[in-house]
């Protein structure tokens, strides 16, 4: 790849894959970036009979492969003409490769489902790994989009400071409100509203983020939202229905911690729109 920062987009020519190179096409001419799109073909894992049928033109699995990979690059060049779009085709699992591809760009885009075909059943969920794995912000792109709906933070008690960075990011880019969201979490058992002291803490670590967003975003509206509940993904999800896009954090605190937050794997889980997933290279 090229020096300069560039969306990666992985394609496998599902329908979901190619929301996700639409979406990243977008994206990289808002951005004026390049945009690679990548298809990683797993037969050389299961076969070494790549080449063509003897008599059968334009055949053959790794035939088959580069196809994928053409069609997605004609799809991102419709999406958005006059975009520099480049294509890989690399052979192996689809989400160590693609972490390693897109190490230090601007962003991963992948659809919301897995880009290994039925091995992705056995190896897991791409886009869950890729969360857990990537060194740079991962897009999810699913089927329910809101062009006119705001983006929606999901911010913790540190401020969550990378996913305030892409999602303000976003909202310049797309001119689009942003919604701060920060739950206080209340364990079943105390009602609707917990300690006083814990709400005012609550609300200062929302007003801080509001008025960091708002020096980050500047030409756009900004909104805070202190919500209470006893799941803090529950809350997250339902204040983000309708959102163009829905920016979470890597991290959190649960049994998941060591790869991916229990909140950001519920969300990826169960969002109906779009998801993005704040990544940072770690040290």
């Amino acid at each position: 790849m090229q020096d300069s920062r560039s969306i990666v987009a992985g394609y496998d020519g599902s329908a979901e894959a190619a929301a996700a190179i639409h979406w990243a096409a977008q994206q990289a001419r808002l951005r004026g970036c390049p945009l690679y799109v990548v298809h990683c073909s797993i037969w050389p894992l299961l076969t070494k009979n790549l080449g063509p049928v003897p008599g059968v033109a334009d055949s053959g699995l790794e035939r088959a492969a580069e196809a994928i990979l053409e069609e997605g690059v004609s799809r991102a060049e419709a999406a958005a003409p006059g975009l520099d779009v480049q294509g890989t085709l690399l052979h192996g699992l689809p989400a160590s490769y693609l972490a390693e591809v897109s190490a230090g760009q601007e962003m991963i885009v992948v659809g919301s489902r897995g880009l290994g075909g039925f091995l992705g059943l056995l190896v897991g969920s791409v886009s869950l790994e890729l969360a857990a794995t990537a060194t740079c912000p991962v897009a999810v792109i699913r089927p329910a989009l809101h062009p006119d709906g705001p983006i929606v933070v999901a911010v913790d008690v540190s401020g969550s400071p990378a996913a305030l960075e892409d999602a303000c990011a976003l909202a310049l880019d797309w001119r689009a409100g942003l919604t701060i969201v920060h739950v206080h979490h209340t364990p079943p058992g105390y009602g609707q509203r917990g300690p006083l002291d814990a709400d005012a803490a609550a609300g200062d670590v929302l007003s801080s983020v509001m008025s960091r967003a708002r020096a980050l975003a500047t030409s756009v509206p900004v909104e805070g939202r202190l919500l209470t509940d006893t799941s803090v993904p529950h809350a997250i999800l339902k204040a983000s229905e309708g959102a163009r896009m829905l920016v979470v954090g890597s991290k959190g605190h649960g049994f998941l911690r060591e790869t991916i937050g229990s909140t950001a794997h519920a969300v990826l889980h169960h969002a109906r729109g779009p998801v993005l997933i704040s990544r940072r290279r770690q040290p």
